[in-house]
């Protein structure tokens, strides 16, 4: 490993469980209670299209609740995810290279996975983790 590399791991703050665990958990909490909000939502405009009464944009809104729901049970399986990898000892690496993934973007996103190096493919950013099969 070349000097410059072994500084910077050097200088890489050790990662505070406790800290991450309730920062995750704080996370998981916050997404569980939008997940339920949309969902009896969704619910309550599911039914009133099924009384027959709602028009088209009430069929819309549904639509798009549903779609939020979604996205947001995703954002939650995420967090799980990182709350997995905590107890596996392997949160704070990026699960492509193994590099420590700065405490920054830790503390904005805790349940990111990718270091920005590999965040960032050739000339685009991933959204997203690569689609699960």
């Amino acid at each position: 490993m070349p000097t410059e590399e072994r500084s910077a791991v050097a200088m890489t703050p050790v990662l505070d469980g406790p800290h991450w665990r309730a920062l995750l958990e704080a996370r998981w909490q916050a997404r569980l209670e939008e997940l339920t909000e949309l969902s009896l939502a969704y619910h309550a405009a599911a039914e009133a299209i099924g009384d027959g009464g709602v028009d088209q944009p009430g069929r819309q809104e549904a639509q798009a609740l549903l779609r939020r729901a979604v996205a947001v049970r995703r954002k939650l399986e995420d967090v799980e995810e990182a709350l997995g990898r905590l107890a596996a000892g392997r949160y704070g690496r990026c699960e492509q290279c193994g590099a420590q993934i700065p405490a920054g973007l830790l503390a904005l996103i805790p349940e990111t996975r990718y270091c920005p190096r590999c965040d960032a493919g050739p000339g685009q950013a991933r959204a997203t983790p690569p689609a699960r099969r």
